[in-house]
């Protein structure tokens, strides 16, 4: 039992060392929206989604949206976008065009 309590606050103190670049690049995010930009921030909520942005991509757990709507969200706050995916299905290039409407 003490082993594992060691092996299970090793693996915790890990995770809280993990850079926020590291986490976006790694998670597994329902969406990912690339930038054409790189974010200032390393995080940013939009409506009640919280992203995480790093190394040129921002993920986020399911929203609460339709997904052209969560694009748009974001787009307002990074400003264009090259990429958007949700629940591993990439926007075309027509969804796209009008979610980057909503861009800052």
């Amino acid at each position: 039992m003490t082993r594992y309590l060691a092996v299970a606050a090793a693996a915790a103190a890990t995770l809280a060392l993990t850079p926020a670049a590291g986490f976006a690049q790694t998670a597994r995010g329902y969406y990912a929206a690339t930038p054409v930009t790189s974010p200032e921030k390393a995080s940013l909520v939009t409506r009640s989604t919280i992203w995480k942005c790093g190394e040129g991509v921002c993920v986020a757990s399911k929203a609460n949206a339709r997904d052209n709507i969560v694009c748009e969200l974001v787009a307002r706050e990074v400003g264009q976008l090259s990429a958007f995916r949700a629940n591993g299905t990439e926007f075309d290039a027509d969804a796209l065009a009008k979610c980057n409407t909503k861009a800052r």
